[in-house]
C-alpha cells in the first residue's frame, strides 16, 4: 500500500488564494479602485458646479444716460493772507518805555503803537539848541563888526579923495572889512551846522515814537515795556499790521499740468477746515511766472481775491481751491463707473463626461480671440434686449463724477451698464 503524502500548508494557501502576497495584491487593487471612484466623483462634482455657475442668471446695474451741466474744475491748495501786510520795526536803538496797543487792536494811520525812552535824546536836543543859540549870537556879532568896518572903510575912502588919508590907512580899513565878512560867513556856517544837529535829534525824537503806517488790525505784537531794541540791518519786527481783513487773498499752488487751463479772471471757490460745509467764492487775480519746486513737483502760485465781510476767514488758514476752467451746459454724459465696466471674457464650456475627465482634449489653436483695431477704442455697454451691447464712444470733458460722451446711436435715457451680478454670488 502506497502511503499518501499530504500537501504542504503553503501550497494549500497558495491554491486557495490565501497567501500573504495575494492578500496584499488584492488590497492594493481595492484601494486603487476606491481612489479612482473618488476622483471621478470629485471631478464630476467640480464640472457640475462649473456648469451651473456658467449658466446662472446674471443681473446688471444700469444708469440712464442723461443730459446735465458738466463743470470742469482744477483743484489747488494754498494759504489765506491779507491783501496788505506791514512789518514794523524801529529805526532807533533804545529801551521801550511804553506800548499802547494789543493784538487784534484796530488802528488808524498815525496812531502811536509804542515809544522808546527819550531821556538821552531830550538832553542832546537841549545841547544842540544851546549850540544853535551861540552860533546865532556869534553871527549877529560878526555882522555888527562887518557893518562897523564897512563904515570906517567908507570914511577912509572919502578922506583919500581929498588927500587927507594915507594909503596905508585905507588898505587897513579894507582888510578889516574882508575879515569881518569872513567872520560873518563862519558864524552863519556854525548856525547851519547847529540847526542840522538839532533837526537830526528832532528826527530821532520823532522816530522814537512808533506809529501805524496804515489803517488796519494788529496781527502780532512782539515787544513789551522795558525791552531793548537794537537797530540793525535785520531789525526785529515789533508789530505786524494787516490792512482791511474784509478783503483777503488766497495764494494757491496750481500743478504745472493744469496751467494750460487756468487763466486770470476765472471764477473759483474754496473751503477751509474751520467751515467744511461752506463754499467761499473767489477769483484769480494774477498767476506767477516763477515756479515753485518741492520734492520734484512743480507748481505755480496763483493769487485769488476773496471777500470776507463777516471776518470768518483768518490769515494763515489752509484752503482747498477749485478753479472753474470750463462749463458744458446740458451735455450727454455717463457716470465714470460705466467707463470702467467690462463684461467678463466668455469661456468655451464642454459637455460633462467621464471620458473628458479621464482623457481631456488638447487645447484648440484658435481658442484665443484675436484683438482687432476696434477693440482698442473706448467703449461703453448699453443694455439692449437684456444684454450689454458695446458702443464705441468719443470721450469729452469730465468733472470727476460724469464724463461727456459721443457715440453713434446714443441718446438720452439709454441704460448704460455700470456693474453686473451673478445669481448666488455674494
Amino acid at each position: 500500500m502506497t502511503p499518501t503524502t499530504l500537501p504542504a500548508k503553503g501550497d494549500i494557501e497558495e491554491a486557495l488564494g490565501l497567501s500573504a502576497r495575494r492578500k496584499s495584491s488584492a488590497r492594493r487593487k481595492r484601494w486603487l479602485w476606491m481612489l479612482l471612484v473618488l476622483a471621478l466623483a470629485a471631478g464630476g462634482y467640480f464640472l457640475w458646479q462649473r456648469h451651473n455657475a456658467s449658466t446662472a442668471a446674471i443681473t446688471y446695474d444700469t444708469t440712464p444716460i442723461t443730459r446735465t451741466d458738466v463743470t470742469v474744475k482744477v483743484a489747488a491748495t494754498g494759504t489765506i493772507a491779507p491783501v496788505t501786510e506791514v512789518d514794523i520795526s524801529s529805526q532807533l536803538s533804545g529801551v521801550v518805555s511804553e506800548v499802547r496797543v494789543q493784538e487784534n487792536a484796530q488802528v488808524k494811520k498815525g496812531d502811536v503803537l509804542a515809544m522808546l525812552d527819550q531821556t538821552r535824546l531830550n538832553t542832546q536836543r537841549a545841547g544842540s539848541a544851546a549850540k544853535l543859540a551861540v552860533a546865532e549870537a556869534a553871527t549877529a556879532t560878526a555882522k555888527s563888526t562887518l557893518s562897523e568896518q564897512s563904515q570906517i572903510l567908507e570914511r577912509q575912502k572919502a578922506l583919500a579923495k581929498t588927500g587927507n588919508a594915507a594909503t596905508q590907512t585905507l588898505d587897513s580899513a579894507a582888510a578889516s572889512v574882508d575879515r569881518a565878512e569872513a567872520a560873518v560867513q563862519s558864524a552863519e556856517a556854525q548856525v547851519i551846522s547847529a540847526k542840522a544837529d538839532l533837526a537830526t535829534i528832532d528826527t530821532d525824537l520823532a522816530n522814537s515814537v512808533i506809529t501805524a503806517p496804515i489803517d488796519g488790525i494788529v496781527l502780532k505784537r512782539s515787544v513789551e515795556p522795558g525791552n531793548t531794541v537794537a537797530s540793525s540791518l535785520s531789525a526785529p519786527v515789533l508789530f505786524q499790521i494787516a490792512g482791511d481783513l474784509k478783503e483777503l487773498e488766497l495764494n494757491a499752488n496750481i500743478d504745472e499740468a493744469d496751467m494750460g487751463q487756468v487763466k486770470e479772471g476765472q471764477d473759483a471757490s474754496f473751503t477751509v477746515d474751520a467751515y467744511r460745509d461752506r463754499q467761499f467764492p473767489a477769483q484769480i487775480q494774477r498767476i506767477s511766472f516763477s515756479p515753485l519746486t518741492v520734492d520734484g513737483v512743480v507748481t505755480y502760485t496763483s493769487v485769488l481775491s476773496a471777500a470776507n465781510p463777516d471776518l470768518a476767514l483768518r490769515p494763515g488758514m489752509t484752503a482747498t481751491a477749485y478753479v472753474t476752467v470750463a462749463s458744458y451746459p446740458q451735455a450727454l454724459a455717463v457716470p465714470n463707473e460705466a467707463l470702467r465696466y467690462k463684461p467678463p471674457v466668455a469661456t468655451r464650456t464642454r459637455n460633462f463626461s467621464i471620458t473628458s475627465l479621464i482623457m481631456p482634449r488638447p487645447p484648440r489653436d484658435n481658442a484665443a480671440k484675436k484683438v482687432t483695431a476696434s477693440d482698442t477704442g473706448r467703449k461703453i455697454y448699453v443694455l439692449r434686449d437684456g444684454k450689454p451691447v458695446a458702443v464705441p464712444v468719443e470721450l469729452g470733458a469730465s468733472d470727476g463724477k460724469v464724463t461727456i460722451v459721443k457715440g453713434e446711436g446714443l441718446k438720452e435715457g439709454d441704460l448704460v451698464v455700470t456693474a453686473q451680478k451673478q445669481a448666488g454670488a455674494s
